[in-house]
């Protein structure tokens, strides 16, 4: 075999055992060292391509298929900086627990030091952000085959559960990384075979087990006197902790990115009861139980630093959910797995939750007031969108305000999947993996970000405008970053915020959009925006609703109903 041929035959060998592991979407950007990798990726019968000019939006991409699918997605790169585009995605993919296999190509590692072009040293190069990192040998005859079938085996296995040979421990899924070098020539002769795939079998998962803290966490709850359930992002919804609390009459604030949010079940305004309360020392929680990730929100982490007896369930496949150290007592767990078999089914309590009236009050109040507004508002733009999705859809959401409004606003449903890049919350790539969950034939999606974020991967409506999957993109326009208007920076000489930290931009978001070839829709009214959003999903394609938002009018009716919901629960007592 020639030297094209046996790095090709190398290459299918890793792919195949790829797909064998459950791979099945693979993202490529154009590029010579790539060769192999893409050729055989495109060659697998049980593969699906997809193809991207920038290698960052690709990475992001293949992000959000692999969020979406709940499967691992692979991505192949040329050598060089090609690679380091990958980082921003490999980092949101590591904090998030999102299974991914990096496939960068490489030059032989003799150039490396050399000044060769279009060679960096790829060795470790995302550093602790992969689950797994391996350098291949330099294909160079047909017993290396082997070497590379059974690296794919394990690649698949590391990204699922980070199961490697030898390694007793369970790690969190993620990113693995397989440095790929080849030597020239790198094309193969003819159209290329598939060789069969190995017999390498991956590492058996570790199965999770119950914890005996779950008869603790249930005595705890039924002794309380205001005991609360606070749920956090889960890479799929656990319907038994909504059980455990309908057993024990006890209040859950779910986020929507927890699948949790359901009538009913969960809190309605509850962000708006998480502020209200810290205001009134003697209505905190006494107990707090808290599942998945840390709270999004500050109002409800204050609220769970506020009460006095706190368990923090942590989840050993996950982030830390407890980054200040604030728990009272903390159960470690294998994973998500163990809650079914934990919290077994409680006895019937026969308590109305305590925070029932106050919800409903504080829900009517919101309702009423954002249903007056006239103008656009980030408030009610959340609250309109995430019920006007079709059910079985998908509503991704951005970064910086809109998540923290989609968690303030968001109307409980139960037909609604919220998927958000919360990992790092980096605003890079969001447009990418937004158009990565709509590949992923799971149903209609729809995405809610700030112009910021939007502009930011403008590369991705560029590519993806033309040909791309259906997406309607919801694009809260208000003049820049508004987020830090309300933190500190928003006190810092003007001059200063504005430009360092509010960046306000001159991009015409519509001429974008028309280069693009992309639908684009403006929206200044309020009653507006859904015959908008209605109007762009029946167009199909990549479309973009534009909203107009009027900073300063938002941060006024922002204080106007905070000040009307604390009104309302004044002198209400819970439950």
């Amino acid at each position: 075999m020639s030297t094209a041929e046996v790095s090709f035959a190398c290459a299918s060998a890793l792919v195949a055992e790829l797909v064998r592991g459950g791979v099945r979407h693979a993202c490529v950007s154009p590029g010579s060292r790539s060769t192999p990798l893409t050729l055989a990726l495109a060659r697998h019968p049980g593969l699906t391509v997809h193809v991207h000019l920038d290698e960052r939006s690709g990475g992001f991409f293949a992000l959000g298929l692999a969020r979406a699918r709940r499967e691992p997605v692979a991505i192949a790169c040329t050598s060089g900086t090609a690679a380091a585009e990958l980082f921003p995605a490999v980092v949101e993919a590591s904090q998030s627990r999102v299974p991914l296999v990096l496939l960068t190509a490489d030059r032989p590692p003799r150039l490396r030091g050399t000044g060769a072009n279009q060679t960096i040293d790829q060795v470790e190069l995302y550093g602790r952000y992969v689950r797994w990192f391996v350098e291949m040998p330099v294909p160079t005859d047909e017993a290396d085959i082997a070497a590379w079938s059974t690296v794919g085996a394990h690649a698949v296995a590391a990204a699922r559960r980070g199961d490697l040979p030898g390694d007793a421990q369970v790690h969190p899924p993620g990113p693995v990384h397989i440095d790929c070098p080849f030597e020239e020539p790198l094309v193969p002769s003819g159209t290329g075979m598939h060789p069969k795939a190995s017999t390498a079998e991956a590492s058996p998962r570790m199965s999770a087990f119950s914890s005996m803290h779950a008869p603790e966490i249930e005595r705890r709850l039924r002794e309380a006197v205001r005991g609360l359930i606070v749920v956090g992002s889960f890479d799929r919804p656990q319907e038994s902790i909504l059980d455990l609390a309908g057993a024990l009459g006890v209040p859950v604030l779910a986020e929507p990115t927890s699948g949790l949010r359901r009538p009913g079940r969960a809190l309605a305004a509850g962000q708006e009861l998480a502020t209200a309360l810290q205001e009134r020392a003697d209505l905190a929680p006494d107990v707090v139980v808290q599942f998945g990730d840390a709270p999004t929100s500050r109002a409800t982490q204050r609220l769970v630093a506020s009460s006095a007896y706190r368990i923090v369930v942590a989840d050993t496949s996950r982030l830390d959910p407890d980054p200040e150290g604030l728990a009272t007592e903390r159960v470690e767990v294998p994973g998500e797995e163990w809650i079914s078999e934990a919290v077994g089914t409680a006895s019937e309590a026969g308590r109305t939750p305590w925070l029932a009236r106050m919800d409903a009050a504080a829900r009517t109040v919101t309702e009423g007031l954002m249903d007056a507004w006239e103008e656009a508002s980030e408030m009610r733009v959340s609250r309109d969108l995430a019920a006007a999705v079709p059910a079985g859809g998908t509503l991704f959401v951005g970064n910086s305000m809109p998540v923290r409004d989609l968690d303030t606003f968001m109307v409980p449903r139960a037909d609604l999947r919220v998927l958000a890049d919360r990992g790092a919350s980096g605003i890079d790539g969001l447009v990418s993996t937004a158009l990565g969950v709509a590949a992923s034939d799971t149903g209609p999606v729809y995405a809610l970000l700030g112009e910021l974020s939007f502009l930011y991967d403008a590369g991705a409506l560029l590519w993806h405008a033309r040909g791309g999957p259906d997406l309607v993109v919801v694009v809260n326009d208000n003049g820049g970053g508004q987020i830090f208007a309300t933190l500190g920076q928003g006190e810092l000489p003007q001059d200063e915020f504005e430009r360092f930290f509010l960046t306000p931009h001159a991009v015409d978001i519509e001429q974008l959009c028309e280069a693009a070839s992309a639908g684009h829709a403006r929206v200044e009214r309020a009653h507006d925006l859904i015959p908008a959003v209605e109007s762009a999903s029946a167009a199909g394609g990549l479309q973009v609703v534009q909203v107009m938002i009027d900073a300063e009018r938002d941060r006024t009716r922002r204080a106007e109903l905070r000040a009307a919901v604390a009104d309302a629960l004044h002198g209400l007592e819970p439950g």
